[in-house]
């Protein structure tokens, strides 16, 4: 019997996307036609989560599948040195026998040098910049002409368009700086009023003018957001002074026009997603081909009395959109509504590629491809944890780390440093009847017995993955 050909494997990693950013998920105008195709024909997981949910941290977890207490990538400060040696799930593909590419953003240091587990390199320093930016290609750096989503869409199509033998399997890895926003002025100078630094394409510049994005029925001033969430005072209040109303005022966040020009910058990602289908449909490699699609972390317009931020175990903090398209396993048109995880990725692409256990011996998520047979697989997860932990660089959020955990009904809160030992601070919602976590349980009498169990849950869940 011939031996099945092992797939080939493209990630498409979209920085600060929300999970309700995508035509196919439901956004009111944004056209995505050609993401929305990966869901459409294959798999949309509607419940898909970020442990941590910040940049950094969260994509140390998609390339290692380990929480990040355990692969200790904990913030956005420069992690070079310790990037350079994390379990990459591409270091496990190499061996597996594939040529491996990371394109774009890397973000783990600042650091554009090429990290290991890649045949192809092509990243920026950093948060890198839109306009004009400074690419590392193969560890040369220079400056390159043009819009950077642009610029990483062609890099990718030239390592998927490269000649090569056709039992030689790739992985890709490509990760947009889009849409993040920038801090960089425009090539002319300029930025455009009120956006914060989100530029789209100058051919998009005025795509979606006049749309509009209903509010969430969360969407709270902070007074009302600090009469469940006590936890939030000192934070609002460090927001108030100078630096942290400096980082408030970057961004216009829940504007309209902000999630105009989001929406508008993420036309050209979608063009690059339809060249890449365009590129595989002419070799003949489409359905040999895996194409996953999500965001690297939430984001809040206004909900909870937040924004910008993403930082927080709220529904769009740790939301994403999940797109899984290939035929040969995932269902066309299947949609799945058990909770998956970003730490899946990596053991689900290994699955495929043909590892063993001891491959996926360091990884603490699950591979998808059970729960790509069926939506109520055996030993499925029932809970999962999400961490953060407070940065220095974030004056305003300094010492509000958490651990929570999720549950298919219940969410709840730890403040590791506001509440050291009791539920001053905790908060727990029942997201069955408040999906939108707008009332805080946590102190009524009536959930002691769910408390209790909860905290037992976060506390073996943590155990898990620190190595306990």
């Amino acid at each position: 019997m011939a031996r099945a050909r092992k797939p080939n494997l493209i990630v498409i990693l979209i920085d600060d996307l929300r999970f309700d950013e995508l035509g196919l998920c439901g956004h009111p105008y944004m056209k995505t036609p050609h993401i929305d195709r990966i869901g459409l024909e294959g798999t949309q997981f509607v419940n898909a989560f970020h442990t941590t949910p910040l940049c950094s941290p969260n994509r140390a977890s998609i390339l290692t599948s380990q929480y990040a207490s355990r692969h200790g990538v904990m913030d956005n400060v420069a992690r070079d040195a310790l990037s350079h040696t994390l379990q990459n799930y591409h270091v496990v593909l190499q061996r597996l026998g594939y040529e491996t590419a990371h394109v774009g953003k890397w973000h783990m240091g600042n650091s554009a040098d090429p990290r290991p587990g890649y045949t192809r390199w092509v990243s920026f320093p950093g948060h890198g910049s839109i306009v004009d930016p400074v690419l590392n290609i193969d560890g040369v750096q220079s400056q390159h002409k043009g819009y950077v989503t642009d610029l990483l869409n062609a890099h990718a199509l030239d390592f998927v368009n490269k000649p090569r033998d056709k039992n030689k399997p790739y992985a890709l890895f490509l990760a947009h700086k889009a849409v993040h926003p920038d801090a960089h002025q425009a090539a002319d100078g300029t930025l455009a009023p009120g956006s914060g630094g989100y530029l789209p394409a100058p051919r998009h510049a005025d795509l979606y003018k006049g749309g509009f994005v209903p509010p969430r029925a969360n969407v709270m001033d902070t007074t009302r957001a600090l009469k469940s969430k006590p936890a939030f005072a000192e934070a609002f209040g460090l927001r108030s002074q100078p630096k942290g109303q400096a980082v408030m005022d970057w961004i216009q966040s829940g504007s309209q026009e902000e999630m105009r020009l989001r929406a508008a910058m993420m036309a050209s990602v979608d063009e690059g997603v339809g060249q890449i289908f365009e590129a595989l449909e002419r070799r003949g490699t489409l359905d040999d081909t895996l194409l996953l699609f999500l965001g690297d972390n939430g984001y809040f317009f206004g909900e909870h009395g937040l924004g910008p931020e993403r930082r927080f175990a709220y529904e769009e903090g740790i939301r994403t959109p999940f797109l899984v398209r290939y035929p040969r396993r995932f269902k066309p048109g299947s949609l799945r509504k058990r909770m998956v995880l970003a730490l899946d990725i990596a053991p689900t692409l290994v699955d495929l590629a043909g590892g063993r256990a001891a491959d996926m011996k360091s990884m603490q998520g699950l591979s998808l491809l059970p729960l790509a047979a069926s939506d109520r697989p055996a030993g499925w997860r029932r809970s999962f944890m999400c961490e953060y932990f407070s940065e220095n660089a974030m004056s305003w959020l300094n010492g509000m780390s958490y651990k929570a955990v999720r549950t298919e009904r219940y969410k709840y809160v730890h403040w590791v440093q506001k509440s050291p030992t009791g539920l001053e601070c905790d908060e727990l919602y029942d997201l069955q009847a408040d999906p939108y976590e707008m009332k805080n349980l946590a102190r009524g009498a009536a959930q002691a017995g769910t408390v209790s169990k909860l905290r037992r849950e976060l506390a073996r869940l943590n155990s898990r993955a620190i190595g306990l």
